[in-house]
């Protein structure tokens, strides 16, 4: 498994977000290891993500379920939480940062 391809808004310059396809300000970004360091992917690949974005993956999947069902942007974007976020985000600017932190599960 690689890197999910990095791709550029042609109008900003800034990294396009694979999760809700929007550009990310550089202050903005996020790596997150598609197959959790805990659960194996400390040197496996990344997909450069909104903070935001990343917060809302690892409050829907545990650690063991992205590592075992989830380990793909593809594979993330079947999900019907996931699905609802990023409708939701999209309305929003790239700048956009909730104040809300919510509940982060764990297992």
């Amino acid at each position: 498994m690689s890197n999910p391809p990095l791709e550029i808004d042609p109008e900003t310059g800034w990294k396009l977000c694979p999760l809700c396809r929007r550009p990310i300000p550089p202050a903005k970004e996020s790596k997150h290891h598609l197959i959790p360091k805990l659960k194996g992917g400390k040197h496996g690949p990344v997909a450069i993500v909104h903070e935001i974005c990343h917060g809302k993956i690892h409050s829907v999947f545990t650690e063991a379920e992205l590592a075992k069902n989830f380990a793909t942007i593809e594979l993330m974007l079947e999900h019907e939480e996931i699905q609802k976020f990023v409708k939701w985000v999209k309305k929003r600017p790239p700048e956009y940062k909730s104040s809300n932190r919510g509940n982060h599960r764990r297992k």
